[in-house]
């Protein structure tokens, strides 16, 4: 499935739901409790990462929904802008960008 349909889905299960779909501030608060969700699964070496990870996607692709983004072409094109980026390791071992926008 790509991005772009999972978006749609997710949106369409929201509204036949009743979920939240106007409340963007509540949205990141939510998706921000599925983060910590998901990290407590990951933590605990719960079997239930894989699932906890899609909570976020889903989260996410409801706040570019909400937001009248197109998530697919937002991920495309910052993988593409990623992928011109170089670092360099300062000396207390943090990567800082050398180059790209």
């Amino acid at each position: 499935m790509d991005i772009s349909s999972a978006q749609k889905l997710a949106w369409e299960n929201k509204l036949v739901k009743g979920f939240n779909t106007t409340d963007v501030s509540l949205e990141f608060g939510l998706l921000t409790a599925e983060v910590g969700e998901a990290f407590t699964a990951w933590r605990k070496g719960l079997p239930d990462l894989g699932e906890e990870l899609a909570d976020v996607f889903l989260y996410l692709a409801a706040l570019a929904e909400m937001n009248g983004l197109d998530l697919d072409s937002e991920v495309a094109r910052k993988i593409e802008k990623n992928g011109r980026r170089t670092y360099e390791r300062n000396e207390h071992g943090a990567q800082i960008r050398t180059s790209g926008d």
